[in-house]
């Protein structure tokens, strides 16, 4: 379109030469919803722990008092209802969907609670999941929410781009694993970060360490921890470290993990409670 077009834009009603500031591409939220603080859990490939960490926030905060909320936008593998048991599909009224909500009051959206079958395959193409990720937020009666995590799919493509652009992000935490090749792949995730001027929050490394029961000694299964290098070659002051334990994989696998013992993200806990 040229600079004096007139033409008639349907969305809005007026024409692409009145435009004079850039369109926002922000889904509306919900008008039953009130969330203060939506926070984004990303990395830049699979199987690091998003999923783990974004369910550790969740745990985290809730315990501290706050109402808290997991927006699974992981819609090809999504894993959160297994980690809080939650089975069955949602109900709706009409102020919209009815998330789900776990023992201790933690409220769940996630492609397995809208499936006939939970094990079927979401064989859908890119907009399509763009889509039901902005239906998450537009279409869903959050209520009073004051920490919102988002399980990102893994990778820096089209479906976190999308929950970048749809939705009002506050900060996004990075979580990463000890291995060498994870320090392109963090870099992916922050450079991304950096061209839509989100700020990271932090940097989680998963699976860091492990303690031995005998010993009681730390052990580096996959090398020594990079992450304070990492952190500050980003300028990043905020980390935290998850040791490799069997225990949290238990409560994962069933079911209960909102049972898990151990403060190990405090500090971004207080982070959060900062902003």
């Amino acid at each position: 379109m040229s600079e004096n077009c007139n033409h008639d834009c349907s969305s809005c009603g007026a024409t692409c030469g009145d435009r004079t500031e850039p369109q926002s591409l922000l889904a509306p939220a919900n008008p039953n919803s009130h969330i203060k603080k939506v926070i984004a859990v990303m990395s830049g490939k699979g199987g690091v722990g998003k999923s783990l960490v974004t369910s550790m926030m969740a745990v985290t905060m809730q315990r501290r008092g706050y109402k808290t909320a997991v927006l699974d936008a992981d819609i090809t593998g999504p894993s959160i209802p297994k980690v809080f048991h939650l089975k069955g599909k949602v109900t709706g009224t009409e102020l919209g969907m009815t998330p789900a909500v776990t023992k201790s009051g933690i409220k769940i959206m996630s492609t397995n609670l809208i499936l006939d079958n939970e094990t079927d395959p979401v064989v859908w193409r890119g907009p399509i999941l763009g889509g039901v990720v902005k239906q998450f937020w537009s279409d869903v009666n959050w209520g009073e929410v004051d920490y919102m995590f988002v399980d990102m799919p893994p990778g820096t493509g089209d479906v976190p781009l999308t929950v970048y652009q749809s939705l009002p992000i506050d900060g996004i935490i990075v979580v990463t694993t000890p291995q060498e090749l994870v320090s392109m792949i963090v870099e992916k995730a922050v450079n991304m970060a950096g061209l839509l001027s989100i700020p990271i929050l932090g940097i989680v490394e998963n699976m860091s360490y492990f303690v031995c029961p005998n010993c009681n000694e730390k052990h580096y299964i996959f090398g020594q921890s990079k992450l304070q290098e990492e952190a500050e070659k980003f300028g990043i002051t905020n980390t935290a470290s998850l040791p490799i334990d069997p225990t949290l994989a238990q409560r994962c696998d069933a079911g209960t993990f909102e049972e898990f013992e151990g403060d190990f993200l405090k500090a971004l806990g207080s982070i959060l409670e900062g902003k």
